[in-house]
């Protein structure tokens, strides 16, 4: 309790004139959820949001390309595998370009420039313990790539920070998951 004294301003008042408030929600509604309020360079955010999507976006391509080129005594388990995370991977995708449509953006997923902007690479692998190997460094890359926008994310832009938060503890399971089939294999 004594912390969130600290951080009030009694000063301050708690909420805006209700009156004005109501006045600019109509002047601005083209702006959709972004108000005054926003904290965060929106374009910068736009930018670092396409860029991650791309991310996801090659690391569904690299899991199911993986997941079909998976051969060996022990393949069949760790496909499924791959298989489970490329159709995770499209759920973080699919919510990027959400929250990039929701700030008016435009999601980029021209294939052509995809990988260029991609935090990790689309990296094939002949061998199962290269494909298991390459995940594992993509995961680790998205791990330490997501843990840097969630801080610089700050409180600027709640919302966004909230989307990568869920997209990380998802990727840090799945660097165990891959960590674990390399200790298998």
């Amino acid at each position: 309790m004594q912390e969130d004294q600290e951080t009030m301003n009694p000063a301050q008042p708690f909420l805006s004139d209700i009156e004005t408030l109501r006045a600019k929600a109509r002047e601005q509604m083209d702006k959709g959820p972004v108000t005054a309020a926003y904290g965060a360079d929106i374009d910068r955010v736009l930018d670092v949001l396409n860029q991650s999507l791309a991310t996801e976006l090659v690391c569904v391509l690299r899991y199911r390309q993986h997941h079909f080129a998976a051969t060996g005594l022990n393949a069949t388990p760790v496909a499924q595998e791959f298989l489970e995370h490329a159709d995770e991977e499209q759920q973080h995708a699919d919510m990027l370009a959400g929250r990039i449509v929701q700030l008016g953006g435009v999601p980029d997923m021209n294939p052509q420039t995809l990988t260029g902007r991609a935090h990790s690479q689309y990296v094939t692998a002949r061998e199962l313990r290269a494909m298991i190997e390459e995940n594992l460094v993509a995961e680790r890359i998205a791990v330490a790539a997501y843990t840097e926008i969630i801080a610089w994310l700050g409180d600027g832009d709640p919302t966004t920070r909230r989307v990568f938060e869920e997209i990380l503890a998802t990727e840090e399971e799945h660097a165990e998951d891959m960590l674990s089939l390399l200790e298998q294999s």
